[in-house]
């Protein structure tokens, strides 16, 4: 099967691209870097909020929809998260081609507080209205090497230059993060299953930790004895506005929420590894 990866060069794009490959698929991927590292992956310059490059898809036997952002600035979450897969779910029928599989996120609704969900909601509409043959994905927080939001926001509030740790208001928000090779693995093991058309995924990990546990775990790992002090929320609304502050008022509201689901249908539909964080958490920190 030839599958093009939209927004495939990314962090986990090229998790994704590793386990079409190592299932004996052929793979292009398109992204506006129109590069990246693996060997036997054919890279093109591609824009899907514009259009650009996807003529790939005259080609292409299924596409998988990565492309996002989690926070804005030169791309803007409506471009990438609605424009973009409309422009996809067009070439696709123009082309063709029925089967897609689209990146989401858990938590996307339409009367989400974060700007993120509501689009992600919005795109997930799209492809539900498409009339291919769709599988959706919606993923808690994905840890592996390159990630955001261990390997960056988390780290770097550990090491931000204070005497403490801050934490946001209790802490005690759920998660359970999800690795990056498990996620890559269903994805490449849906276009495999026609029993996973028409289905949509909580991608969720095997254990569930609070905010407050995650920190621990990434204090701990970087070898910090700094106390954990909690401040209000009502800071943290107040520094997210803040140009360049290490969270925005987006992030802000999704960790408020938490991020977990039940991942009982995953163990019955993938056979995963079901890494958890604490196997992976050095690499994924830079640790050597």
């Amino acid at each position: 099967m030839h599958v093009v990866l939209v927004g495939g060069s990314g962090f986990l794009g090229s998790y994704v691209a590793r386990a079409l490959l190592a299932r004996g698929h052929r793979v292009t991927s398109l992204s506006r870097r129109g590069r990246g590292p693996l060997a036997g992956v054919r890279y093109r310059v591609g824009d899907a909020a514009s259009g650009q490059g996807l003529e790939a898809m005259g080609a292409a036997d299924a596409a998988v929809y990565l492309a996002g952002i989690i926070r804005e600035g030169e791309q803007r979450y409506q471009a990438v998260h609605v424009r973009g897969v409309q422009q996809v779910l067009g070439a696709m029928v123009a082309a063709g081609v029925r089967r897609i599989v689209h990146v989401s996120a858990l938590g996307a609704r339409p009367d989400a507080p974060s700007r993120y969900h509501a689009s992600k909601a919005r795109g997930e509409a799209l492809v539900r209205a498409s009339g291919l043959d769709w599988t959706i994905f919606r993923p808690s927080l994905v840890f592996g090497e390159g990630d955001e939001f261990f390997g960056k926001i988390l780290k770097g509030l550990v090491r931000m230059p204070l005497p403490f740790i801050p934490i946001i208001g209790t802490g005690d928000y759920p998660f359970r993060p999800v690795w990056a090779g498990d996620v890559a693995q269903a994805m490449a093991q849906s276009l495999e299953k026609p029993v996973t058309i028409g289905e949509a995924y909580d991608l969720v990990g095997p254990k569930e930790y609070t905010y407050r546990e995650l920190i621990l775990l990434v204090r701990d790992a970087l070898g910090s004895r700094k106390p954990l002090v909690s401040l209000p929320v009502g800071f943290f609304a107040l520094l997210a506005r803040l140009p360049r502050a290490p969270i925005t008022p987006d992030q802000l509201f999704m960790l408020l929420e938490g991020n977990t689901g039940d991942p009982a249908e995953l163990q019955e539909v993938f056979e995963l590894e079901w890494l958890q964080l604490g196997a992976e958490l050095s690499r994924v920190l830079g640790i050597r």
